[in-house]
């Protein structure tokens, strides 16, 4: 039985999952959620660091001095047979040193592009086996002689779903971004009922704060941030549930869980048909335009997609858990 220190941010959740899936291949497994912070530093982080980096325009949200000392000595204090680090872009030098000076088996799984993390890619190739959810991060990665592997994200079936979810709507569940905006936008102009959830649509005046918005003169219909077992839930009782990529290459996390959940998945990418068939398990919109026709269609007879949503669960189910992607990552070590 192998020590494995996984180190994560606290996304969601994601960090305990992949922890419960290496336990369950055997290993004696310890979770660092390094981003981790109790209310009195997250009101610390919010006026000391948050808004310098709104105001500089950058995303620095915590010291990365206080996430790199706390991770050193998670890896110093569980002395490791093996490290998954998860992301780990706001992670210093330091922690990287650590890893390397404790364990010659380390592999970092990273689940956005490259170009939008601030890895110094050699010294992390020089540390550690590389995981991408970007096909072609990793094919660039491999060209450049880097050992990079192309691992995709996935469902977590280990939360049940929580509450109710809005029947008659479309709903979006995430980041609030220009093309899911516009998208969104154009389908309320049409008529089609939707609902957006997270911070960053919502009314709420905490939320608006959280988010430094001081007004909303044209808002969408929004709820706010909700945890995963609740987003779970929206996604599966609504008539439907986008996935807008826009300029992303690597698949959303929403890609898997809405397939696993049973939704009604209308995604913006043809490729999808790497993962699921796309008008039998899946539903590909090219433009607005489309995407309003399909919401008619789905709205003028929910019950047609019946058969869709249980072939996108099952698919999901046989090919594209967390843990069948853990599996992969146990491979690179």
């Amino acid at each position: 039985m192998s020590r494995v220190l996984v180190v994560s941010p606290g996304f969601h959740g994601y960090g305990h999952a992949i922890t419960e899936s290496l336990k369950e291949s055997g290993h004696d497994v310890t979770l660092h959620v390094y981003d981790a912070a109790s209310r009195r530093e997250k009101a610390w982080n919010k006026v000391r660091h948050e808004l310098p980096a709104k105001v500089r325009g950058t995303e620095s949200l915590f010291s990365e001095e206080t996430v790199t000392r706390r991770a050193v000595d998670a890896v110093r204090w569980t002395r490791p047979d093996l490290v998954l680090t998860v992301r780990g872009d706001v992670l210093g030098a330091g922690y990287w040193a650590a890893v390397a000076e404790q364990t010659s088996h380390s592999v970092v799984w990273l689940y956005d592009e490259l170009r939008r993390m601030h890895h110094d890619v050699d010294m992390l190739a020089s540390v550690a086996r590389i995981a991408t959810y970007s096909a072609l991060d990793a094919a660039r990665l491999r060209s450049s002689g880097v050992d990079a592997r192309y691992v995709p994200l996935a469902y977590n079936p280990r939360i049940t779903p929580a509450g109710r979810g809005p029947a008659g709507a479309v709903t979006f569940v995430g980041a609030r971004f220009a093309a899911r905006e516009q998208l969104l936008r154009a389908l309320i102009a049409h008529g089609i009922p939707v609902k957006a959830y997270g911070r960053f649509w919502s009314a709420h005046p905490v939320d608006r704060m959280r988010t430094w918005r001081l007004a909303d003169p044209d808002p969408i219909p929004a709820g706010r941030d909700v945890p995963l077992p609740q987003a779970y839930a929206i996604m599966r009782d609504g008539a439907a549930t986008l996935n807008v990529h826009g300029d992303q290459d690597g698949f959303t996390m929403r890609t898997f869980e809405a397939c696993g959940i049973g939704a009604v998945q209308i995604i913006d990418r043809d490729d999808v048909a790497e993962f699921y068939e796309p008008g039998t398990e899946v539903l590909v919109q090219h433009s607005p335009e489309e995407a309003v026709e399909l919401c008619r269609t789905i709205l003028a007879d929910p019950t047609r997609m019946a058969v869709l949503r249980e072939r996108a669960r099952a698919r999901t189910l046989a090919e594209h858990t967390l843990s069948a992607r853990v599996r992969e990552l146990e491979e690179m070590w």
